[in-house]
């Protein structure tokens, strides 16, 4: 579906946005009925879960190789605040991003 396809590339390299299921569909040039339906039928979560997921990826990857603040972090990938960043990465991952850092540099050792 090249709509489902536009809407994961839109996600992919504008996901700092504040993306709503609206205007990525209004983006995409289709309703937010259709865009739920086939984005879950083929990437099999809501949109929305995929931008958090995606984000939270990006973060661990700059949080085990950089050398920068996890607040830092947060607002380069479009979170208003570090809690609201914290919550979304510890319930993709499990762990807090500092706890994340901690066992990734222990890992290393």
């Amino acid at each position: 579906d090249r709509r489902v396809g536009r809407a994961l590339m839109l996600l992919h390299a504008r996901f700092a946005e504040p993306w709503t299921l609206d205007s990525l569909a209004r983006e995409v040039g289709t309703s937010r009925t259709h865009l739920a339906v086939q984005f879950r039928e083929l990437v099999g979560e809501t949109p929305i879960s995929y931008l958090t997921r995606w984000r939270v990826t990006r973060a661990a990857t700059r949080l085990k190789s950089e050398k920068v603040s996890i607040e830092r972090v947060a607002e380069d990938l479009g979170y208003g605040s570090n809690a609201v960043f914290s919550k979304a990465f510890r319930r993709v991952t499990g762990v807090s991003p500092a706890r994340y850092r901690r066992e990734q540099a222990a890992a290393r050792v």
